[in-house]
């Protein structure tokens, strides 16, 4: 898959903007920054448009931006020769969509059937966009129209909100969501960019939906493990289950029965995506260790961060 389409996917949510004021660009793009989203579709919807990107790309390189609501291909070549590495439809344009692919830039043309989903699958197309995708008959009308066709995922939007993005998203089909709700138009004219870097701190969080899973307890033997556990349960009736390598007690516990990583033991924090959780924790320069990894059907499950906090190791898992 292309990298750009790659990262989207990784950061999970797509802020739609509209940005009417170029000077609006800079601090609405340090806020994305600031909220741990930084990516950007700044719609060609306004007069601002062209040079918002520009602003923004050549001020704020680590911010992703892309072009949305693109409609034609003059409209391409002015968004892409501003800096905009990604193109947003909302419909499929033929012309449009061949000559993005033709010159290797990732587009995301709209669609909400069947025969135009097999004109994107015709051009090789692995990401497309849902839209309007509340409307159109929201997550059960994308679900079955997803069913018949394998190799190609959505990036639904329109109607896309902090009630129902997750939901969207647990589906595997589904890309990254794409919304206005962080990034609402009177919010930006008004410079209420701390409103923003809220909401966009709010999403990031309820889309990686962290939460404490179990604390594991390093023990030097298997006898010291088992009476560890046996402690706990005859003061706290938690039950005892014993593993190959550990001993749980009840579900939030689990003693090893040697020493693993952390001085102490672990901490394992469970996600709703352990990819993007990966991904937003490297963007936040911390090492992931791949041979703690594990996988199931391929799919990454647990893996060790490159950190500890009081003498334990953090211990990422899927939810």
């Amino acid at each position: 898959m292309n990298e750009v389409l790659k990262e989207i996917g990784e950061l999970g949510l797509v802020p739609v903007v509209k940005i009417e004021r170029v000077d609006d660009a800079l601090p609405l793009g340090n806020a994305l920054i600031k909220g741990d989203l930084p990516v950007a579709e700044i719609t060609f919807r306004t007069a601002a448009a062209e040079d918002a990107i520009k602003v923004l790309t050549t001020e704020l390189p680590e911010l992703l931006v892309g072009a949305g609501t693109v409609l034609t291909v003059d409209q391409v070549k002015r968004a892409v020769g501003a800096g905009a590495r990604f193109i947003v439809s909302p419909g499929f344009n033929p012309k449009v969509v061949d000559y993005c692919i033709e010159h290797s830039i990732p587009v995301t043309p709209g669609l909400n059937s069947p025969t135009v989903l097999e004109m994107a699958l015709e051009r090789g197309l692995e990401v497309v966009k849902f839209f309007p995708a509340e409307s159109s008959g929201g997550l059960r009308f994308l679900k079955d129209m997803a069913a018949p066709y394998s190799g190609i995922t959505f990036i639904p939007t329109g109607g896309i909100n902090a009630d129902n993005f997750n939901a969207y998203l647990a589906f595997n089909r589904v890309h990254a969501c794409g919304g206005s709700w962080m990034v609402k138009a009177d919010l930006i004219s008004s410079g209420r960019f701390d409103d923003i870097i809220r909401l966009v701190k709010e999403a990031v969080c309820k889309l990686l939906g962290f939460e404490f899973a179990h604390l594991g307890i390093n023990e030097e033997t298997e006898e010291k493990a088992l009476g560890a556990a046996n402690a706990l349960s005859e003061l706290f009736n938690f039950p005892v289950k014993e593993g190959t390598s550990s001993v749980l007690a009840g579900a939030g516990i689990e003693v090893t029965k040697k020493p693993f990583l952390g001085k102490k033991g672990h901490i394992a924090i469970a996600t709703n995506n352990i990819d993007r959780a990966v991904a937003y924790l490297k963007r936040k320069s911390v090492s992931i260790l791949p041979e703690t990894a594990k996988e199931r059907a391929g799919k990454l499950q647990a893996v060790y961060i490159g950190k500890e906090i009081s003498g334990f190791a953090i211990h990422l898992i899927q939810r």
